[in-house]
């Protein structure tokens, strides 16, 4: 017998990276999915991997910060499928103008994150609030949002249930992303332990993946770079970036009966020490080795340089 099998999952973001691999590697496993995400498109296809895997698949378009998407999400779930037994919160942002696949704001990141390496300050003093914002609303309430929504459904089936929040290494490494971004996760990792103390009565289990470095959409922006890319594997312990596939088997195991005692934890596939990523030597070793291909060495033009090098 297959490990979801019969089992209904909810999964927000389910479009692309993260969240698509849970979709996929869920329904090869026997379970019916419903997959929320903002792009219609790439929900589309991902249902259309889901019924490739055998299962039945449902997309739902999601604005993850809103109260009333989430709600009707579970709806939806419910109508299709009578229940919903698993949920996995996988939608998420790296910085307030990102777009799963669009690149031009990605470059401006990663250039405004290799130029703060010298005046540390601005990383913080230079955060506007509608930025701040955005961000955590995505990332932190939209977890509440899709959690607190799928928990109600549970507590009213009274089957119990597992559900499955997508934090970061970030929850515990300042360094590891933007100030918005680290906050936004440590409120996710706290949000689980608090959700998990809440529900266990009703049967119902949270627990947290805090993902390191995964090649993912938000990842591209660094991996477009070999030496960026460089310094990162460096640091870590299996001298590789993780894959979207390698964060879900580790979402079915935490999903599946057999994490049937584990609640309130986070699993960090890849742990690393994220202080690494940011040491002040591998920085001045990347940014030399990016100053050398740039045009009299301006870090101005570093999304060109990326253009570039893509070309």
């Amino acid at each position: 017998m297959s490990r979801l099998e019969g089992r209904v999952a909810v999964v927000t973001g389910g479009g692309n990276g993260i969240g698509r691999a849970c979709c996929e590697r869920f329904a090869e496993e026997g379970a019916d999915v419903v997959v929320a995400d903002l792009l219609d498109d790439a929900g589309a296809e991902t249902v259309q991997l889901v019924e490739k895997a055998g299962s039945t698949g449902l997309f739902v378009h999601v604005d993850a910060a809103s109260p009333e998407d989430n709600t009707g999400l579970v709806q939806q779930a419910v109508d299709r499928f009578g229940k919903v037994d698993v949920l996995v919160t996988a939608a998420g942002i790296s910085h307030a103008e990102y777009k799963s696949g669009d690149r031009s704001r990605d470059q401006e990141m990663l250039s405004r994150a290799v130029e703060t390496r010298a005046e540390p300050a601005r990383r913080l003093l230079d955060l506007e609030l509608a930025q701040w914002q955005k961000v955590l609303d995505v990332n932190l309430t939209g977890t509440f949002l899709a959690l607190q929504a799928t928990a109600r459904q549970m507590v009213e089936q009274g089957s119990g249930g597992s559900i499955v929040t997508i934090a970061s290494v970030a929850a515990k490494h300042p360094e590891a992303g933007p100030p918005s971004y680290a906050v936004s996760k440590a409120g996710v990792w706290m949000l689980t332990k608090a959700a998990a103390r809440s529900l266990g009565p009703a049967g119902i289990r949270v627990n947290s993946i805090g993902p390191g470095f995964i090649a993912t959409n938000m990842t591209a922006m660094a991996t477009a770079i070999p030496e960026v890319t460089e310094m990162f594997v460096s640091n870590l312990p299996l001298g590789r970036l993780g894959t979207p596939r390698e964060v879900a088997d580790t979402a079915l195991f935490l999903a599946s009966d057999e994490s049937a005692y584990f609640t309130g934890e986070i699993l960090h596939p890849e742990p690393i020490d994220a202080r690494k990523w940011t040491a002040q030597a591998s920085w001045k070793k990347a940014i030399r080795k990016m100053a050398e291909k740039l045009p009299e060495g301006n870090l101005q033009t570093l999304a060109a340089f990326r253009v570039r090098r893509e070309g």
